[in-house]
């Protein structure tokens, strides 16, 4: 999971990419005139020179001391940087008008609905409803019915201040008992929770420790709801008691004993950095562990016989990438190995043997299957199989026979995204669809493949009429088409006079399909272009497209964001003094790549926990689990490269930065705050311009997966004055 995410949720430097970076100071070198700051400025970061040695470099880094959190004078310094950046952005213009618009939207009473779970005839669902600070776990008899619902699990009734969250929750068969994983301050350090569906109380042990913010976590209940197998991390008295965020393994507890009762099943044997998802087939008893090989993409499957035995029938070379029960004892697998686009075959589990296994969907020519690491994009009934399938970005559903063979399609929007199948006891199945400009819906197939809408649908507290989609194809530095989806005011003229906002990610093999969000409206109704990029890292044309954009290929995504924004220059839309950038987690280290590598493309950037130092990022734990997908310093290749796009490494004393604004979490258990801290030291003591490098840290969020409203709301009206201010908007005056 990771910066995954998931989730789920990032390697190259410029070696073999056509060209070579300037040479750039080290990082912490002391700048060739330092400008005094006002007295209102920042507090300057004292210079502490550390050498460390990488294949025969040393690299000089003067902020390593920023790294430790517990250092009083490391507190202080964040503490500095904290107050001088808040009183900065309360001072901006137009601030309390945009702060009412922020306000009014995400506080709207609006409804929606996710992580959908059918179980014992009832359907639950993760509620969010504003102005409520968390989302809530509430329960219902169908998708038609959710006026009906009934919560479970309130987190505010927990605390009140909203920063206790539910991580995930996984309903027992019968639907009469659900485990849920609660965390506090965004830690996303969760400990089990049973409650009683009919009553809402919570009922039996709390089973500590099962999920983390570095492999996450799961659960899978017995088929008679005797107990559960759970994702556990090492605890006082286990080896490896030390290392809690790593060595990930899969025990089972009877409910109603000690958790120091409870047996191992698997996960000695498995990597440092594995993560584990679960799937219990209820008529077999058979239960499927997938386990993904930190970040990277690496798969490994193993199947579990009721009587206890466990069998590995895929490794993490396979190109195995997700497995799914089928009707007839047998097991429906998603290939890349040799089909990067990947393929689906059919395996009798009486004979599990891959190497036998039948090819029941070849390889697609434009089109991919999807993988979402923590749901199904494969789901076999009775007589259908339903894929998801990826084409560049939007992704649709598509039916086949059990053999194979195309069924009629399922309607959708056009440039939209189908997300996470739930199939129903009756023999239906719900799929939820949204694009950019229609809020989500989570439509019904019946057993004759009819698909109708349920009552489930999200409301829009804004009016989108106004808004155009257009998707264009740019141009990246070695001549590879990506994709940037660009939505803006219907009619607007293209004379290279507006600001426009860019955003993308590009790791992980994740995918940036179309995603509904009214916050947007801040955006366009100000006459902003908001324009996505579906850059390489992810897997929008398959694991190809990821493999560009990992490991020693990492630059091919800084330079696929550059060709998207000179793209949208060279059209007219904007020009660069108009243009500010924004990504979080690995999309940060994006931020990070570009304003060190095109400081003259952008105007403004806001970056988000981002990861900056990659040449120590590995040495934290969640950066472990990265090296899969960015690579280590201890490979000799991928050191060069890691240092060849570093953006802590690559900043140039003297050069003009854009302003730039830096937002983490104290609790991020993902990516740690240090990077943030290091970044913005040494650009502030490198800038050649008069341009703000502020660092804004929350002391009571995380990565901002389970961000409270009220902090939402805050950080939003933040990052917004900051941008609305540098590129010169106005947000229109409301009734």
């Amino acid at each position: 999971m990771n910066p995954r995410p998931t989730l789920l949720l990032v390697v190259l430097g410029l070696l073999g990419c056509g060209g070579s970076s300037p040479p750039a100071q080290e990082p912490g070198s002391p700048p060739p005139e330092a400008r005094p700051d006002a007295p209102s400025g920042p507090p300057v970061a004292e210079l502490r020179p550390v050498t460390d040695r990488y294949h025969g470099e040393d690299v000089v880094d003067a902020y390593q001391w920023l790294e430790d959190p517990e250092d009083p004078q490391v507190q202080a310094w964040s503490d500095g940087q904290n107050t001088v950046a808040r009183a900065y952005l309360a001072q901006l213009p137009h601030r309390d008008r945009i702060s009412a618009r922020v306000r009014e939207i995400l506080s709207a009473p609006t409804r929606s609905h996710r992580h959908l779970s059918a179980r014992g005839g009832k359907l639950f669902a993760i509620e969010r409803r504003p102005p409520r600070e968390q989302p809530m776990l509430v329960v219902m008899d169908s998708p038609d019915a959710p006026d009906e619902a009934r919560v479970l699990v309130d987190p505010a009734a927990l605390d009140g201040e909203g920063h206790v969250a539910i991580d995930w929750y996984v309903p027992s068969h019968d639907g009469r008992l659900v485990a849920v994983s609660l965390s506090e301050g965004g830690s996303e350090r969760g400990d089990v929770h049973v409650y009683d569906v009919a009553s809402g109380e919570r009922v039996h042990e709390v089973v500590e420790h099962v999920q983390n913010g570095t492999a996450g976590g799961d659960l899978e209940w017995l088929p008679d709801n005797s107990g559960f197998f759970y994702t556990r991390y090492p605890r006082d008295g286990d080896e490896h008691a030390d290392d809690d965020d790593f060595y990930q393994q899969l025990w089972f507890h009877q409910l109603g004993t000690e958790a120091s009762e409870d047996r191992y099943e698997l996960g000695r044997d498995l990597p440092r950095i594995a993560e584990i998802q679960l799937e219990m087939h209820v008529r077999s008893g058979r239960l499927l562990a997938t386990v993904q090989n930190g970040d990277g993409g690496e798969f490994a499957m193993y199947l579990r016989e009721r009587n206890g035995r466990w069998q590995q029938f895929s490794t993490f070379e396979d190109g195995v990438v997700q497995a799914a029960f089928g009707p007839r004892d047998d097991l429906y697998v998603v290939s890349r190995h040799e089909h990067p686009r990947g393929r689906i075959l059919r395996a009798p589990i009486r004979r599990l043997d891959l190497s036998r296994a039948t090819e029941v969907i070849p390889e697609g020519e434009d089109s991919v299957v999807t993988d979402f690491w923590d749901s199904p994009t494969v789901w076999p009934t009775r007589d259908r199989l339903y894929v998801l399938y990826q084409t560049g970005g939007p992704s649709e559903l598509r039916v086949f026979d059990l053999r194979g063979r195309p069924r009629d399609a399922v309607e959708q929007p056009e440039v939209s995204a189908v997300r996470r199948l739930v199939p129903l006891e009756d023999g239906s199945l719900l799929y939820r669809v949204e694009s950019f400009v229609t809020p989500s819906v989570w439509m019904r197939v019946n057993a004759a493949g009819e698909a109708t809408e349920t009552a489930l649908r999200e409301t829009s507290p804004v009016d989108v009429s106004g808004w155009e989609v257009r998707r264009e194809m740019a141009r990246s530095r070695d001549g590879t088409e990506v994709p940037v989806n660009i939505l803006l005011p219907r009619g607007l003229e293209l004379d290279g006079t507006h600001p426009c906002v860019v955003n993308a990610y590009g790791g992980y093999g994740v995918n940036i399909e179309p995603r509904f969000s009214p916050m947007r409206a801040l955006y366009l109704d100000n006459g902003v272009i908001y324009a996505i990029a579906n850059i390489r890292g992810g897997a929008e044309f398959g694991e190809e497209w990821h493999e560009q954009g990992r490991l020693t290929h990492k630059q091919n995504v800084f330079d696929d964001f550059a060709g998207a924004i000179q793209h949208l220059i060279g059209r007219r839309y904007t020009a660069s003094e108009h243009v500010g950038i924004i990504g979080g987690s690995n999309g940060g280290l994006l931020m990070g790549a570009t304003l060190v590598q095109h400081p003259e493309l952008v105007h403004a950037v806001v970056s988000f926990v981002g990861i900056y130092d990659m040449l120590r990022v590995e040495r934290s734990p969640n950066g472990a689990f990265n090296v899969t997908e960015f690579g280590t310093v201890a490979d000799e290749a991928q050191y060069r490269a890691l240092r060849a796009y570093s953006p802590y490494h690559n900043v140039q004393d003297g050069t003009a930065y854009p302003a730039t604004l830096f937002l983490t979490g104290a609790n991020d258990p993902r990516v740690e705050p240090w990077h943030s801290r290091k970044m913005t030291a040494r650009l502030q003591a490198a800038n050649g311009a008069d341009t703000p490098i502020l660092l804004r840290t929350s002391n009571t969020s995380g990565h901002g997966l389970d961000t409270s409203l009220s902090e939402e709301i805050e950080e939003a009206t933040d990052y917004l004055s900051f941008l609305f201010a540098q590129l010169g908007v106005e947000p229109v005056a409301r009734p």
